[in-house]
């Protein structure tokens, strides 16, 4: 605990010392609204020497965008411009950024499912890849640092491997266009408080972007009851992030990134429980004043060298590294009267690696790309676990408990090696195809050669066509596989029904994609994209406890298929975007990680095909905005038909619907200058609905979505 305050301190030290960059809003282009500043369009150069530099950083801007190829995957790109229209803005966490894209469903606890798949997301900060966090509540990552956010899905090109459901690619800002900062103070209803700073700027050849929040509320997870004020659900949260870079001659710089998250959480109470075991020396107690908590801590940091020759050859090679770790604190006493266990446990985990692409023109018609990545990762587990001794029926047999320790450790390994041709056949064809090579040392060894082919077709200069195939090889989640043995609680009220515990394994995957877009004059464009991936060991995850600790397991056979459609618009002051997605995600026969699952649910699976957890069969997203002289007027909003439930999620939560609303004004006043005020309404119909009601495969407990919340916010810039 003191240690993630001392974190959450040097969090606050660094939002009060820095001012920000802000970001604005449109559907495809970056065009600032009023009252608001871009880094590019603010630019200002004092001489020629600071132009030359402006010059030299957009130039390695393009060759560092040129190393990562599009072809034959869909896209959807978010602006900071989208960002800032959004109805909280640069307050809106990430997950729910990303939640507008199309394809994207919403879970509890901060999750996000893309197509089908349980999270299987890669973060990529300015190209470089940026190992995943031990899965938790909070985001590891600030949606204001953001320039521009890409999601790449479908039949992505050889480039991209180990997490492929979607590549959230994140530019992030920076100082190299012009100076500048803000302050961002934003709270209301649940006791919410948040302030935020950013800094940017240049002086030569060195430019910086850095960006620190601090915040706190009553809300930190979603409430396992319909109540508005949930009980014991407080959370402070803290981050920084840094970007600085070096121009050492114009075609090469050097750069480095550095990123903090430290959350800490109070796991919210349901009253009126039922007591199910009798602990001596306690005859009663309140399920309210349980006092369960978890706290998250997320490094990292990137060195990087990047360049080109200002021809055919482009590069970036990059050192980082990365610290996570998550500890679940029981209620002692509270969680054996109603689970018959408590169960401390503590997960950590240290990845470095490497990462260099290569990007070489040999002519007109032909792009090489080629690159390798080598990840090294090192875990450490352990946890106390008291619990009751028990009959071979699971009935306690004594009210005295006793406490089994257990501890492990493991280094693991990630090596991957791709080339790739993007050859340009005519003016309207594009082909991509190349070949990727995977392979991992963990708790099982495997390797894959997978082939990638994708093209676009180009049928009028408004319609294109787009198609591609990928062979998927992704391993589990390391840092989240545990080879703690199961037997040692044979006897205890913590004992498993079934005791097979077959290793995890990599899943293996043909992923197909096959989509249009079509543009109807200069102000709306449409989108229709289908996809299909049959999996051998597809890889799920479940929460099996009441740790907020995910684990892995496979289903032996797996299917995931649907449509997607997008619709975005924009002309003079308005803008609006509509996504909206079918899909079905399947699987058969785990095989993996068999203990987590009760007899006869195992067996259910084992012959039938069963909905995934987070299957949601149809998803929306939509949002507008309109700005009437100095005011903006925004909207946003999810729709979803319900994740499943129930014996081997053969059941579906009800349909549910959330929209939120927000004025923004913009003033630029005399003597204080451009300050934005914001005025937030969160689920402003006040529809009360639940995201899960406890039931289906690894689900522990209810989560409901928001309750209608009031936010304001005022951001000063300098």
């Amino acid at each position: 605990m003191n240690h993630h305050r001392t974190l959450l301190a040097r969090a606050a030290l660094v939002a009060f010392a820095i001012v920000a960059a802000n970001p604005a809003r449109s559907a495809e282009t970056d065009t600032a609204t009023d009252g608001t500043t871009n880094n590019a369009a603010t630019a200002s150069p004092a001489n020629s020497n600071t132009l030359d530099v402006e010059v030299n950083a957009k130039r390695l801007d393009e060759a560092r965008n040129g190393l990562l190829p599009e072809t034959g995957s869909s896209i959807y790109r978010i602006t900071q411009s989208d960002i800032q229209s959004m109805p909280q803005g640069a307050n809106t966490p990430l997950n729910q950024v990303l939640l507008q894209a199309p394809g994207v469903a919403n879970d509890s606890y901060g999750q996000l499912h893309v197509r089908g798949d349980h999270a299987d997301l890669q973060y990529r900060i300015n190209g470089i890849m940026i190992p995943e966090p031990i899965s938790g509540f909070g985001q590891s990552l600030d949606t204001r640092i953001i320039d521009q956010v890409n999601l790449l899905t479908g039949a992505l090109p050889a480039e991209y491997g180990y997490r492929t459901a979607g590549i959230v690619d994140i530019r992030t800002k920076s100082g190299d266009f012009g100076n500048g900062g803000s302050v961002d103070v934003y709270g209301g209803s649940h006791q919410t408080l948040q302030t935020s700073a950013d800094v940017y700027g240049s002086k030569g050849d060195f430019s910086y972007f850095i960006s620190g929040s601090l915040g706190e509320n009553n809300l930190g997870i979603e409430a396992p009851t319909a109540s508005p004020n949930p009980i014991h659900d407080h959370t402070r949260q803290g981050n920084a992030f840094g970007y600085m870079s070096y121009i050492i001659n114009p075609l090469t710089r050097v750069s480095v990134m550095f990123g903090t998250a430290a959350n800490q959480f109070e796991i919210p109470n349901t009253p009126g429980l039922t007591p199910n075991f009798m602990l001596a020396g306690t005859p009663t107690f309140n399920s309210a004043n349980l006092n369960e908590t978890q706290s998250e801590l997320n490094n990292f940091a990137v060195v990087a060298l990047q360049g080109t020759n200002g021809g055919a050859l482009d590069y970036q090679v990059a050192l980082f590294t990365r610290y996570t770790r998550t500890q679940f604190n029981p209620d002692p006493v509270g969680d054996l009267i109603f689970n018959g266990v408590a169960s401390q446990d503590f997960h950590s985990d240290t990845a470095n690696g490497l990462q260099a692409d290569t990007t070489y023109r040999i002519n007109e018609h032909h792009t090489l790309r080629a690159g390798v990545l080598f990840q090294q990762e090192h875990a450490n587990f352990w946890d106390n676990v008291s619990v009751f001794p028990a009959d071979a029926d699971g009935n306690q047999t004594s009210d005295v408990p006793y406490t089994l320790s257990d501890s492990s450790s493991k280094t693991g390994y990630l090596y991957s090696a791709y080339v790739q041709d993007e050859w340009k056949i005519t003016d309207r064809l594009t082909l991509n195809y190349g070949l990727r090579y995977d392979g991992l040392d963990e708790y099982v060894q495997a390797s894959q050669l997978s082939p990638r082919i994708g093209a676009i077709f180009k049928l009028t200069p408004t319609t294109s066509f787009h198609a591609g195939y990928a062979r998927y090889f992704t391993p589990p989640s390391f840092e989240l596989v545990s080879n703690s043995t199961i037997s040692r609680y044979s006897g205890t009220t913590n004992q498993s029904e079934v005791m097979q515990n077959d290793p995890v394994q990599p899943e293996r995957d043909d992923y197909f994609d096959l989509g249009v877009t079509q543009q109807l004059g200069s102000d709306l464009t449409l989108g229709l994209d289908a996809y299909y991936k049959k999996a051998h060991n597809l890889l799920d995850l479940g929460q099996f406890g009441t740790a907020l600790i995910y684990t892995p397991f496979n289903y032996q056979y797996g299917r995931v298929y649907g449509v997607e459609f997008t619709a975005n618009y924009k002309h003079d002051n308005v803008s609006a975007y509509l996504n909206l997605a079918f899909s079905r995600a399947q699987g058969k026969n785990v095989d993996s990680a068999q203990f987590n699952f009760g007899a006869d649910e195992l067996a259910f699976i084992s012959n039938h095909w069963v909905f995934l957890d987070h299957d949601q069969r149809i998803t929306a997203s939509f949002g507008g905005a309109y700005n009437w002289h100095r005011t903006t007027f925004t909207m946003d909003g999810t729709v979803g038909s319900g994740l499943r439930n129930g014996f081997a999620n053969t059941g579906k939560l009800p349909l549910y619907a959330q929209f939120n609303l927000a004025v923004i004004q913009h003033f630029n006043l005399p003597m204080i200058g451009k300050v934005d005020g914001r005025f937030v309404v969160e689920n402003a119909f006040g529809r009360t609905y639940e995201l899960r009601d406890g039931s289906g495969i690894g689900v522990f407990a209810p989560q409901y979505g928001p309750y209608r919340a009031f936010y304001a916010g005022l951001t000063k810039y300098f």
